[in-house]
Parts: C-alpha cells; sequence; structure tokens
C-alpha cells in the first residue's frame, strides 16, 4: 500500500543527490542481535575514498530532500521492511549501534529485552534533545513497565510529537555523543552481547 510513496520519495533522495536512495547500517536489536536497519538516505553520498573533515554540525551533510523527510520523520519508512521482517516493532527502544552497546551497564541492557521500535518511550519525552543516558534509563523504565495500553499511549503521542516535529536534533543542530553522555553510568565497565546472552 505505501509502496507508491516509498517510490516517489527513494526517487527524491536520487534526484536529489545522486547514489543510492536507502541508508544501511548493522544495529542491535533484541537480545543483543546485530540486524540491518533500512533508512532512507539523508545525508550526501560521497564518491569511494573521498575524505572529508568532520563538519561542526550534522546538518551540514545533510541534503535539502533529506532535510525535508528527517523533519518530517519520513526517513524512517523503510523500517516498515524491519517489522515485516520480525526484527523491530511500531513501539520500543530505538535500535542503537554495536559500540553504544558495549558501553552498556546491566542495568542499561535490560533496554535489550524487548525489540526496537519505530517509535518509543525516550522518542515522545524529548528524544535528541535529551542526553543518551536519559534516553537509555526511559527505554529501561519502558521494558520494566511495559503494557498493550502504554503502547497505545505512545503511538498516540507519537502523532504529536511528529506533527510538531519535536526533539528532531539537540542543541545547536549537534546531536548528543553517546560516550560523554553514557560515561559516569557505565564506564569501565564493558559489556558485549555476548556476555549478557550468557
Amino acid at each position: 500500500m505505501l509502496s507508491p510513496l516509498m517510490y516517489l520519495l527513494a526517487l527524491g533522495v536520487r534526484l536529489d543527490n545522486p547514489g543510492t536512495a536507502f541508508f544501511r547500517q548493522e544495529r542491535i536489536g533484541k537480545d543483543g542481535q546485530p540486524f540491518v536497519v533500512y533508512k532512507f538516505r539523508t545525508m550526501r553520498a560521497e564518491p569511494p575514498g573521498a575524505q572529508e573533515p568532520q563538519p561542526v554540525s550534522e546538518q551540514d551533510r545533510i541534503t535539502k530532500f533529506g532535510g525535508l523527510l528527517r523533519n518530517t520523520s519520513l526517513d524512517e519508512l523503510p523500517q516498515l521492511i524491519n517489522i515485516i521482517k520480525g526484527e523491530m516493532s511500531f513501539v520500543g527502544p530505538r535500535p542503537t549501534l554495536g559500540y553504544q552497546v558495549a558501553a552498556y551497564n546491566e542495568s542499561q541492557w535490560r533496554r535489550l529485552l524487548v525489540k526496537p521500535g519505530i517509535t518509543g518511550w525516550a522518542q515522545i519525552h524529548g528524544r535528541n534533545a535529551i542526553p543518551w543516558a536519559e534516553r537509555i534509563r526511559l527505554d529501561v523504565w519502558y521494558v520494566e513497565n511495559w503494557s498493550l495500553k502504554l503502547d497505545w499511549q505512545i503511538l498516540g503521542q507519537t502523532v504529536r510529537i511528529w506533527l510538531n516535529r519535536e526533539g528532531l536534533y539537540g542543541p545547536g543542530g549537534i546531536n548528543d555523543d553517546f560516550i560523554k553522555a553514557t560515561a559516569p553510568y557505565g564506564q569501565g565497565l564493558k559489556i558485549s552481547c555476548q556476555d549478557n546472552m550468557s
């Protein structure tokens, strides 16, 4: 049903900046299992081997059409594929990167006890505008207090967040640095997915 819209968005990505329409990245899912997450590409596609200085703001790399996708959160639409494949859910903690999971302490690792979601408890309580440590704390609370009623509440609040475009970026357009944000919680305690699953 959504394939015509996804085709038009993919076409818009490629017309705005040559390259693949999709962004693929390995993330960590339920029980620490890695999977490939799908999104529409929102940043410039650099030629292979090209090197570019790290920009001050992430927005420097975002394409014109990519900015529209981000501001409307339509860049997340391909994650419906992840839901169909059983890797994600509509509601749950956002899927994070392996190096982030490696820095979790035992309490933070509990956010991996459920499938990651397109939206979640942390997303309706600040999203990128709040520090990583707070986002993880909210996700753990969700895991420990999960109910179908809570999921419906999150979905309802997500509509408001989406309409108001809240929490798209951190202060100054720079999203919070994960390692710095979690240092007081996980510093010196490196826990791998395998360690927690054994």
